[in-house]
């Protein structure tokens, strides 16, 4: 609802303006005699009384240059343009870098993967330790591959369907008796869209590996991830340690490429 002025009003008004503020008033070139009008920069609210008008240091008037109102909106806008690099700058931080060329994982894949891994693990390189088209599909050679190492790894499948799924595992898979890993173990799926799957609390059986196959996650006789000695054949069950979906549209599956990142020291 608009304000109603009278005319002396309207007066005091025209010469605050002027006075304060000139830049906002134009005057048309079509008729000489013809008084400023304002440019309208208001968004509502109630106008200020005559009295305020009348003596404008009564109101805590200010004026705003171009560059005010240039920082002002870059404050209130996400997408200006000085944000950008900055930004930018966080995603290159966050995004983990491998040291060497996966045919698995792109930087869509690293940025969802990131903000799920623990901080730990940020400020490092990862590099491959196992891959199928480099060392052959051999659970043993992958579990050799991993003697010695002492931090986190990162496992990635794709199978025949083109999914990409895998387990983010606080410790490298090795042969035991028990399961072992910590919370910070998870299991991951890009089919279709990325979705992580946290350890729910109910049981520890993060991760446990035999000479026949590796599993992770558990409870109930089904496991989260299972895969062969091969590393040919696969399932993904529901589990009471993640409360997953199945991470593949088909929870038996063949396994066309695999992967395993650790980090580099």
């Amino acid at each position: 609802m608009g304000v109603a002025y009278s005319v002396g009003e309207v007066d005091h008004l025209y010469t605050f303006f002027v006075q304060w503020s000139p830049d906002m008033c134009t005057t048309s070139n079509n008729k000489k005699n013809s008084k400023p009008h304002f440019q309208n920069r208001c968004h509502g609210g109630k106008g200020p009384s005559s009295k305020q008008l009348s003596n404008p240091a009564a109101t805590n008037w200010g004026i705003i240059t171009g560059k005010d109102q240039k920082r002002r909106l870059s404050l209130c806008s996400s997408d200006s343009e000085t944000e950008e690099p900055e930004y930018q700058g966080k995603l290159k931080n966050v995004l983990p870098v491998l040291s060497d060329y996966s045919v698995l994982l792109d930087d869509r894949h690293l940025l969802s993967l990131a903000s799920h891994m623990p901080e730990r693990t940020q400020g490092y390189q990862w590099q491959l330790v196992y891959s199928i088209a480099v060392h052959g599909s051999s659970l043993k050679t992958l579990y050799r591959n991993m003697a010695g190492l002492d931090s986190p790894v990162l496992l990635v499948v794709k199978d025949m369907q083109k999914k990409i799924f895998g387990a983010f595992s606080s410790d490298p898979f090795r042969v035991s008796k028990y399961c072992y890993g910590t919370g910070e173990t998870f299991l991951f799926t890009f089919n279709p869209d990325f979705q992580a799957y946290k350890w729910t609390g109910e049981n520890s059986y993060f991760v446990s590996g035999n000479l026949e196959s590796l599993h992770l996650g558990g409870g109930g006789g089904e496991f989260g991830l299972w895969i062969d000695a091969d590393l040919y054949r696969g399932s993904s069950f529901s589990c009471p340690t993640f409360h997953n979906a199945p991470l593949s549209t088909q929870k038996d599956f063949i396994i066309q490429d695999l992967e395993v990142w650790t980090i580099r020291n």
